[in-house]
């Protein structure tokens, strides 16, 4: 179903999301699909945001005000709050010049003053969730949202009377070029990829090394390692690799990570939404250290779904020391078919379709606002018809 095709694309669906990439990337996914099938589209974050938008210049982008009242003091809550209401005033002004058949938030703060905004105007909501936690924000406005769409069949603080749709996490154009490159067997190298998130993980920097070093000297010579680190952290880890005797390539950033995924035999990884889901839709095993600071532990929400899939191990932070590490390494590339098992469990829970789902929901959203405001005014203009009769 396009919009052009049912009428739909002379007002548009607004997308509302800032801060991490994880609120960004299914935003620019859902974007661009929206975009192909011939609907007008609008972004919306606040007056910091940096990034959204960027893949897709050609959209118009709204930047309204907005505040972070966790985690703050006092006088720093307060003047939160007031920027989300200078928020809430800009995006009613907003609604009312472009006029959208739907809003579409994706968590953080940055999306809180349209959505609050769209529910005054009683314009429908839906919000999607990347993580197996409900968001702050989106528990916010998860009781009034239309339709509530999820990365994961179990998601923690939805509410009860929801309607809930399991769409997936929508991720990149190149994860999705990946995913067609079949899992291979180790057979001489093992080729590992260690991530550590958009700011790199110092414990990964601190632990993987030390486990690496204690392998067994054939295995560590069939290892070739890809790591990111922190640019502070880079040379102690070239080092500690060097010294071990294992090859290694080092950086703080790689723009081909999609390509190191699909040749990866075993991907080390914190397990924030974004990594979740590219792990699973290109099927490849994973060892997962959730952060430990994560907003209501999150990470481990996430971690554990791949985990009961079968596709991922789990060591939590406080216990990933290099010994238990070194351990789990040594049983996981010792044994090719219980790689082999992972990569396909991971796959199985994979959602490559994930940004067409949700552009399935979002336009049944827009087609039933549209008909409920249809009818509204078929009945005014009957109610019109009689009085004048009269």
């Amino acid at each position: 179903m396009t919009g052009a095709a049912n009428g739909m694309a002379e007002n548009p669906i607004l997308l509302a999301a800032g801060g991490t990439g994880g609120h960004v990337f299914p935003a620019e996914a859902l974007a661009a699909e929206l975009l192909r099938r011939g609907h007008r589209v609008g972004l919306v974050t606040d007056t910091r945001g940096k990034g959204f938008g960027q893949g897709l210049p050609e959209l118009p982008l709204y930047r309204i005000p907005a505040g972070t009242p966790s985690g703050r003091s006092l006088p720093g809550k307060l003047m939160s709050i007031v920027e989300i209401a200078r928020g809430v005033f800009a995006s009613l002004t907003l609604l009312g010049l472009t006029r959208p058949v739907a809003v579409v938030g994706f968590g953080g703060y940055p999306a809180l003053p349209l959505l609050l905004a769209a529910r005054l105007r009683k314009i429908p909501i839906v919000i999607h969730e990347q993580n197996a936690v409900l968001g702050r924000v989106n528990r916010l406005v998860a009781r009034f949202a239309a339709r509530i769409a999820t990365s994961f069949p179990a998601t923690h603080f939805l509410p009860e009377q929801a309607v809930v749709t399991v769409t997936g996490n929508p991720v990149r154009p190149a994860i999705l070029s990946a995913a067609d490159v079949p899992y291979t067997a180790p057979d001489q190298a093992l080729r590992l990829l260690v991530l550590g998130g958009s700011q790199g993980a110092r414990v990964l920097s601190d632990v993987v090394p030390a486990a690496f070093a204690a392998l067994p000297a054939e295995m560590r010579k069939r290892l070739r390692l890809v790591q990111q680190c922190r640019a502070e952290d880079l040379e102690r880890v070239r080092t500690a690799y060097m010294q071990a005797g294992i090859q290694a390539e080092t950086a703080t950033f790689f723009s081909d990570v999609a390509q190191r995924l699909a040749v990866a035999h075993l991907v080390v990884s914190r397990s924030g939404a974004s990594s979740t889901a590219e792990i699973a839709v290109i099927g490849r095993p994973a060892l997962l250290v959730p952060y430990a600071h994560a907003m209501d532990d999150h990470q481990t929400a996430n971690a554990q779904a791949l985990a009961q899939a079968g596709g991922a191990v789990v060591i939590a932070q406080d216990k990933f020391t290099p010994e238990r590490v070194a351990a789990a390494f040594a049983d996981l590339l010792g044994d090719v078919a219980q790689l082999t098992d992972m990569a396909a469990h991971a796959r199985s829970v994979g959602r490559p379709l994930a940004a067409q789902a949700l552009a399935d929901l979002v336009e049944r959203v827009a087609a039933e606002h549209r008909q409920a405001a249809a009818a509204v005014q078929t009945v005014s203009k009957d109610h019109s018809v009689k009085r004048t009769a009269a």
